[in-house]
């Protein structure tokens, strides 16, 4: 299948199909609208067909065509963020119930493939966490310490089962997992449609209000009415200011190089780098003749839309595994993705913050796949009207006022309001004579700033370069040829049309 959310291929849309379903033609009324084919959205469609509930599924796109199919699929109970961390801002309990959520989350997957029969390569494997040169060995033992109080299986081993370089001490989490994200999307579509769901591809919404029963307005100007709706946007398209104050978006990088087969023991490896560095193994098909396994590894990661150098990333990237897996062979894949990060580590699953009606999940934190199954376990409880013990960890609307969180949210919040210093900035072209076939540059005409896109046939399209959300000027991205707004995360493609939200409609056309 091909990713409608950029230019590069990851190897998880490049290695399956997924069902393609029709466009909405009509009004229709349900349980449960479901905005969003990602891992949360399609996940929380699952459970609640299972249970019997009217779900229609609407996306602007394929089934996992955004950030789901972007991933590098990693299943953790360990945090990116570090239980140390979890356990500062939202105390003991909260680190519990966050080991607790994550490994449920981890088993789901694996019991939801059993149940449906669907081949997407989950396996059970240990995650190892090491520490980047010059990076104290204490944090190591801190991690070590707040992990077992939260009930998370660690320990300390001598090094890392991997023979082409040492980790030197590290901690071993037991019971993580990896799968094939897009497959797995593919086999709860298929489920999802048994049950008497329905899945509507090429399916924007433009409007989500609450209410009973709640509506939701697509592109094409057609309303689902339902009892519940449930934004699984990456970000929330229904909020305009509120939940995007607590959290930031980010760009992560990705490459998959091939190594020898059975040369590098299959597990999750973490190191503690800010950014840090992320490495799975993805072993090919059976009925693959044998080309060696291929060396996922991310990294890299920075605020969306303030930086445009994704090849030096993608080479830094290339550089740290050649130090560490000298048997690496050529880059096959090199994608990017995009996180929301929250500014006190835990990610937003509940009811949309003033709805009744209206549930949203954002926040992933680097952890998608995990905290988008987590979504479809929270929130089919809360749908269902049953009390559940992760709600209050993960409800959007909590306030975090502790520190490091206060300080971040502090941070990010100064880091937006900068950017509108844009708007009085020269363009970055003068004239749409100077963009070459295939990119893309913000000029000045006036009083306007413009985005100018050339197509590789040499036509010029011009689209208000002011993003649809909250106006800021967006920024081109080179290496996914796409408009990238660097307030809030909203990606838009060359003609314009809305790639990722928060922005909900597309960059107006310049008219002469």
């Amino acid at each position: 299948m091909r990713s409608d959310s950029g230019r590069t291929q990851s190897v998880w849309t490049a290695t399956a199909d997924v069902p393609v379903y029709p466009a909405l033609a009509e009004d229709v009324a349900c349980d449960v609208c479901v905005v969003g084919a990602g891992i949360a959205g399609m996940t929380t469609a699952y459970l609640l067909a299972r249970e019997g509930r009217r779900v229609v599924v609407i996306d602007d796109g394929p089934i996992a065509g955004g950030e789901t199919g972007r991933t590098t699929a990693h299943l953790a109970s360990a945090q990116d963020d570090f239980y140390s961390e979890i356990e500062r801002v939202h105390g003991a309990d909260g680190a519990r119930i966050a080991a607790a959520s994550h490994s449920a989350a981890v088993a789901k997957v694996g019991e939801i493939a059993a149940a449906e029969g669907i081949d997407c390569g989950y396996a059970r494997l240990d995650g190892y966490l090491f520490l980047a040169e010059g990076d104290d060995p204490k944090d190591l033992e801190e991690e070590l310490a707040a992990a077992r109080r939260a009930g998370v299986a660690v320990e300390f081993v001598a090094r890392a089962p991997l023979d082409s370089f040492d980790t030197g001490r590290c901690l071993r989490f037991a019971d993580q997992g990896q799968f094939h994200p897009v497959r797995y999307l593919a086999g709860l579509a298929r489920a999802i449609v048994r049950d008497g769901g329905r899945i509507h591809n090429g399916t924007a919404a433009r409007e989500i209000n609450d209410g009973t029963p709640a509506t939701v307005k697509t592109a094409r100007g057609h309303t689902i009415t339902a009892r519940s709706v449930v934004v699984a946007t990456n970000s929330p398209v229904n909020d305009l200011l509120v939940m995007h104050t607590k959290q930031a978006p980010y760009r992560t990088y990705v490459i998959g190089v091939r190594v020898p087969a059975g040369s590098v023991t299959p597990a999750l490896y973490w190191d503690s780098a800010d950014p840090y560095h992320y490495v799975r193994l993805e072993k090919p098909p059976a009925e693959s003749p044998d080309g060696g396994d291929l060396l996922i590894v991310g990294g890299e990661d920075h605020k969306t839309g303030q930086q445009d150098d994704m090849d030096e990333r993608w080479r830094c990237l290339e550089e740290w595994t050649r130090e560490r897996f000298p048997r690496a062979g050529a880059v096959e894949y090199r994608w990017s993705g995009q996180v929301m990060e929250p500014v006190d580590y835990m990610g937003f699953i509940g009811r949309n913050p003033g709805d009744e009606h209206v549930y949203i999940v954002t926040g992933d934190s680097g952890q998608g796949t995990t905290h988008g199954t987590i979504a479809g376990l929270l929130l089919t409880d809360l749908i269902a009207g049953r009390q559940h013990p992760w709600a209050a960890l993960y409800d959007p609307s909590r306030k975090t006022l502790r520190p490091p969180a206060s300080l971040e949210f502090a941070k990010e919040n100064l880091n937006v309001a900068v950017q509108y210093l844009d708007l009085v900035t020269p363009g970055e072209v003068k004239s749409p004579d100077d963009v070459k076939p295939g990119e893309g540059a913000v000029l000045r005409r006036g009083a306007h700033k413009v985005a100018v896109y050339r197509d590789r046939e040499g036509r010029v399209h011009e689209r208000s370069a002011i993003c649809t959300h909250l106006h800021c000027v967006v920024h081109w991205n080179h290496g996914e040829g796409s408009w990238d707004c660097p307030c809030h995360g909203s990606r838009f493609d060359p003609y314009g049309r809305v790639l990722n939200g928060p922005a909900i409609t597309d960059l107006p056309e310049v008219k002469g």
